[in-house]
């Protein structure tokens, strides 16, 4: 798929790239290809009006690109195919909701930059997230959601599990949720107030998430220097309040992380 590039003007005040660890290739070309796929707001998705690639990964993505005197060129891509695009160098990273799992990171260092979680949503009131043992929920299959669904109900649906169907993508389970295909679906937490906000009424959030991640963005392991230099500019912008402001914009505040990790350990 076609790319889209956002530019981030350098500051003046930062030492050039070259001198700031990057990679080579990076420091030269002053660019940072990153793997994004635009279907999961607020994180990211085209706008309606517009078509432009926007969302709070963007946003952020652009902030880092600044502090680090780069451009992030978005690069659009299919969700399974991210993590071997990474390691195999065509992208650089990965900032596009993905979620700090132990499994990745046999491939991936990931560098944790706000909290997740899976939680139930459905378009009629449920009042407890039990009533959906027996029933029908769908997640996108490329995510490790419909893993999660399955302990979940191993746990709490003895002799009536959940039946769960596996989308193409979170677009495609909300889809078959609202033609009743669906008693139920899947998503991250800090998806879903967005999603409610698009469509009042449309969808009702059912208990609380029952699962805790990060979400992450991607390195490869060949390589550490980009992935170092991201982790000292995303504290910066927590440092001087971008991170929050940003946060704020697209009503993400809960999902706020106090600290950085990096494969899940603070850094």
């Amino acid at each position: 798929m076609a790319a889209t590039a956002c530019t981030a003007q350098a500051p003046k005040d930062l030492k050039a790239a070259s001198d700031g660890g990057l990679p080579p290739k990076i420091a030269e070309s002053k660019t940072v290809v990153v793997g994004n796929v635009p279907n999961y707001p607020p994180l990211e998705f085209k706008d309606p009006s517009t078509n432009q690639l926007t969302g709070f990964d963007i946003d952020l993505g652009n902030a880092i690109g600044k502090q680090l005197g780069v451009t992030f060129k978005w690069q659009e891509t299919s969700f399974e195919q991210l993590q071997s695009a990474v390691t195999t160098g065509r992208i650089d990273m990965i900032l596009s909701g993905m979620s700090d799992l132990p499994e990745r990171r046999k491939t991936l260092d990931l560098v944790g930059y706000m909290t997740s979680g899976a939680q139930f949503f459905s378009t009629t009131k449920v009042a407890d997230p039990k009533d959906l043992c027996g029933k029908t929920v769908g997640a996108s299959r490329r995510t490790s959601f419909p893993d999660e669904i399955k302990k979940w109900s191993e746990q709490n649906c003895a002799g009536k599990p959940i039946k769960i169907i596996g989308t193409e993508g979170s677009a495609d389970a909300r889809t078959q949720l609202t033609q009743g295909r669906l008693d139920a679906a899947v998503q991250g937490s800090e998806t879903l107030p967005y999603i409610a906000k698009q469509d009042p009424g449309k969808f009702n959030v059912v208990g609380d998430p029952f699962t805790q991640v990060n979400q992450g963005m991607g390195f490869g392991k060949q390589d550490t220097r980009l992935r170092d230099a991201v982790v000292k500019a995303l504290g910066a912008l927590q440092k001087d309040g971008t991170y929050q402001q940003l946060l704020d914009k697209w009503g993400l505040k809960d999902n706020a992380i106090k600290q950085i990790t990096l494969n899940g350990s603070p850094t």
